[in-house]
């Protein structure tokens, strides 16, 4: 009986051992907080050199909590709209190749702007979204990022706006992606209202489109959307806690997309500040943006999840400038130029947040250039998910390696950007444009008058020095840098509307001839 009990304790002991080994090597929860709209200088944190007048006017205590434990990367960039960079998010890869280049909503149809511009005629780009199945015409095939989470056990949440997806097209619901829970997602890109007793648009036969759904239960209530869907998060995250499963939750803001309205629990400071009424509702807005950043740490503190959950925070595009803003136009993202739909670095730099327990250094600052479709082989790096069973080829590079070292990457990768589109709004570098960025350059190529402005950024972060003329050779070699990806891509460009002719490519007009 003794020697039984002693070989029960060791037993014990070795399975204790191995148990805690398993714990601590589990794959992390992980987490995606996605804001809309949301521009480089919209938050109390500084992503320059040195604080703004900007961010002394918007609060957001929570993102210099969340700056504090992990690291604020300084050059994080987006697409210029929405679609175009939810699409690469979801499937790694780059908006030339996957074509969802425009906002999606109508289904077979490019966007009104689009059908009479007065110079250029626009490809058919995939403005039917993300497809589940290579025979839809108009979409772009491939394994989506929670689909993979899922099939490696992940518990997947996609909570508020959605956007991979025209009307009536399977991807239009994130359920039909690999998410096991829907709050609130479908194919539109904006709320009818963000105000529960206004239905969140619902019943306005005006904003039916643009209605959010499956919030029925608030209806009537005063509480602000942002409220509404933290709520519903919370109820989403008790399932996986149960089961004590990793989850992935992809919390996805609304706000602060227009339509700009108050918060009224936030919104009078800003009010007596003296912000104009857009700002000072845009303000509200971003501040509800960040106590519902600041409840979900809150919530996986009391649930004993901090210690392995993954915090990642970004935007889609830069802040809105163009349209519907209170002051000047095309000067709300000061030191950087434009705004939304630009781009300028106004319409594609954008706050990125990132905190992995253990892993991060505190306080910590990297100015590496990224994209966001480095998201995808990032959030598979951290799940351990170690496959290449796509359809998609990945053109995202994991960021991982700047979490667990700490350092800055010495590579001299380019990025890509390419619009082939219309916008709508008028304003600073909105139009149609191919684009790279490589090290401190950054040359962008506009369809419309075939024209090239050449900018360091390092010492020009406001791009008002063109330097296509002194740095002739610098503007060369990016051209053809940028030639080579989009072809290798296959890249859709517009026809010019007078000769019918495609737009050539960068490096191949005369400019570039010697």
């Amino acid at each position: 009986m003794k020697y039984l009990l002693s070989f029960l304790l060791f037993a014990s002991l070795i399975f204790g051992c191995e148990s805690l080994k398993k714990s601590t090597s589990q794959s992390p929860n992980i987490i995606l907080f996605f804001v809309d709209d949301m521009g480089w200088q919209d938050t109390s944190v500084p992503f320059w050199s040195q604080p703004t007048k900007f961010n002394k006017i918007y609060k957001t205590p929570n993102m210099e909590r969340l700056a504090k434990k992990g690291i604020k990367f300084t050059n994080a960039y987006a697409t210029p709209v929405c679609s175009p960079t939810r699409v690469s998010l979801m499937t790694g890869m780059n908006a030339a190749r996957h074509r969802v280049t425009n906002w999606t909503l109508r289904p077979d149809q490019k966007q009104p702007m689009e059908l009479n511009h007065p110079s250029l005629i626009f490809p058919d780009w995939n403005f039917n979204g993300l497809g589940l199945n290579p025979s839809t015409p108009n979409t772009v095939y491939a394994k989506p990022l929670p689909q993979l989470l899922s099939e490696k056990g992940y518990y997947t949440i996609h909570a508020g706006k959605a956007h991979f997806g025209a009307i009536g097209y399977p991807s239009s619901n994130p359920l039909n992606l690999g998410f096991d829970v829907n709050i609130a997602g479908h194919a539109a890109g904006a709320p009818g209202s963000y105000l529960g007793l206004e239905n969140f648009g619902n019943g306005d036969p005006d904003r039916e489109v643009w209605a959010v759904p499956g919030l029925e239960k608030y209806h009537g209530q005063d509480i602000f959307l942002t409220e509404a869907l933290t709520q519903e998060v919370f109820s989403a995250l008790d399932q996986p806690v149960q089961k004590n499963k990793p989850f992935f939750l992809y919390f996805s803001l609304y706000g602060i997309h227009t339509p700009l309205m108050a918060n009224e629990r936030y919104v009078e400071p800003y009010r007596k500040m003296g912000l104009e009424e857009p700002e000072a509702r845009y303000a509200s807005m971003i501040e509800s943006m960040d106590k519902a950043l600041g409840n979900l740490m809150e919530y996986l503190e009391e649930n004993q999840l901090e210690k392995n959950t993954v915090i990642l925070f970004m935007s889609d595009n830069g802040g809105l400038s163009a349209v519907a803003r209170g002051g000047e136009k095309h000067t709300h993202n000061i030191p950087l130029k434009s705004g939304k739909g630009s781009i300028y670095e106004g319409g594609i730099r954008v706050p990125m947040l990132a905190y992995w327990p253990n892993i991060t250094q505190a306080e910590t600052i990297n100015s590496t250039p990224l994209i966001i479709e480095d998201f995808f082989p990032s959030i598979l790096e951290m799940a351990q998910i170690d496959t290449n069973d796509f359809p998609q080829t990945i053109d995202g590079q994991s960021f991982v390696p700047l979490l667990q070292n700490n350092t800055e990457s010495q590579t001299n990768r380019p990025l890509f950007w390419h619009y082939p589109n219309e916008w709508g709004p008028e304003g600073p570098g909105i139009g149609s444009y191919s684009a790279v960025r490589q090290g401190d350059w950054k040359l962008i190529y506009f369809h419309t008058n075939k024209t090239f402005e050449l900018y360091n950024l390092k010492d020009d972060i406001r791009e008002n020095q063109n330097l296509l003329s002194s740095d002739y050779e610098k503007a060369k070699q990016l051209s053809i840098k940028l030639t080579q990806y989009l072809k290798k891509v296959n890249a859709q460009m517009p026809l010019d509307k007078l000769t019918k002719e495609i737009i050539p490519y960068p490096s191949n007009l005369a400019y570039f001839k010697e």
